[in-house]
């Protein structure tokens, strides 16, 4: 008669997941490091060398200049986490915003009706958008691409052939405008600082942003497709249903920014928005999100639109010529992705 080995059980401590995490080691693991030592450096420089940066009036300004770019930031950020981009963001807010006020105005109905058709149809653009990445298996470049070029002709088509010109027509007197204007536009005064209410939409889409990834089963899923699509599904992730809620999500910020665009102005050109796919993209991965998926905080997005505003509003109150700003722009990226490497170098080298 033979006797089955047991394996030996493992040594009490030797199971990784009860290790003691020491503080320096779980702080070198955040990925939002990098873009905090950053965003240290840019505030000590334009300290230094703008007088007026210091200002509180200053402050707010610098804070909306990031809230804007926060706003659609974040839940990019959680789709690059998910391992996928979106090229027609920037052009999904501009669209957001003609839709409500052509609707508004051709319709001659209360603009709070247009506000509800444009999130419609942002919405159905995004699900179309996680749609057609999960059914074709296109790359999300090629989708979002073809998505942005027929945005842009849309507006620009759309708003000729109803307006006669490129920009659409005033909705200021129309029913509902004052009250839209208060939830999208408005502003307040603490301490003397004028600050928008955009600053409150960036603030709580962070805070929504961080709950669902750290709290939340749709969390996992988004680090578990982010990281390895096919194994993810092959324990159970719905990746589909994944990725086009992360499509939803940026479709659901581009009709804030969008209804912010509308009626902080109340007329909008058709050929606003392109290029800023790009800003929020590297407001994500300036805050510590890589590119290959799998890995990143909207906390860390928040960060990367915090430096964009200080260096876009830095450059003016040092009173340098703003053509400058692209080149920071591209030293930025560099600097934090260089940054971001080594700290996760030195993060695993501590395990």
């Amino acid at each position: 008669m033979t006797t089955t080995e047991q394996p030996p059980a493992p040594a009490a401590g030797s199971d990784e997941r009860l290790l003691h995490t020491s503080a320096l080691r779980r702080l070198l693991g955040r990925p939002e490091l990098g873009s905090v030592v950053g965003a240290a450096a840019v505030f000590i420089f334009f300290s230094i060398v703008a007088d007026s940066f210091l200002r509180a009036s200053s402050f707010g300004t610098v804070l909306y200049a990031a809230s804007t770019i926060g706003i659609m930031a974040a839940p990019v950020a959680l789709l690059m986490i998910g391992g996928e981009f979106d090229l027609s963001a920037g052009v999904m807010v501009t669209s957001s915003a003609l839709v409500s006020s052509m609707f508004s105005y051709q319709m001659t109905a209360n603009v709070w009706v247009g506000v509800f058709v444009s999130l419609l149809v942002t919405l159905a653009v995004g699900a179309f958008n996680g749609l057609m990445l999960t059914r074709t298996k296109l790359p999300s470049f090629i989708i979002t691409l073809g998505t942005f070029l027929m945005l842009t002709g849309l507006n620009l088509g759309f708003t000729k052939l109803i307006s006669g010109t490129v920009s659409t027509k005033s909705i200021a007197d129309m029913e509902g405008f004052d009250s839209a204007r208060k939830v999208f536009a408005s502003q307040w005064t603490v301490g003397g600082v004028e600050l928008k209410i955009t600053i409150l939409w960036w603030a709580v889409l962070v805070a929504v942003a961080t709950w669902i990834l750290l709290r939340t089963r749709f969390g996992n899923w988004i680090f578990a497709v982010g990281g390895e699509a096919d194994a993810a599904r092959a324990v159970g992730v719905p990746v589909i249903r994944t990725k086009v809620g992360l499509y939803l999500g940026v479709a659901f910020a581009a009709w804030v920014s969008g209804q912010h665009l509308l009626f902080s102005f109340d007329v909008v050109q058709s050929g606003e928005g392109v290029g800023n796919e790009l800003t929020y993209i590297i407001a994500a991965v300036i805050g510590g999100c890589l590119i290959t998926g799998g890995y990143g905080s909207a906390i860390g997005s928040a960060i990367g639109a915090f430096i964009f505003g200080m260096t876009s509003k830095g450059i003016v109150y040092a009173e340098w010529n703003p053509d400058w700003f692209k080149f920071f722009l591209g030293a930025m990226l560099l600097l934090a992705t260089l940054l971001n490497a080594w700290v996760r170098k030195r993060a695993e080298a501590t395990k």
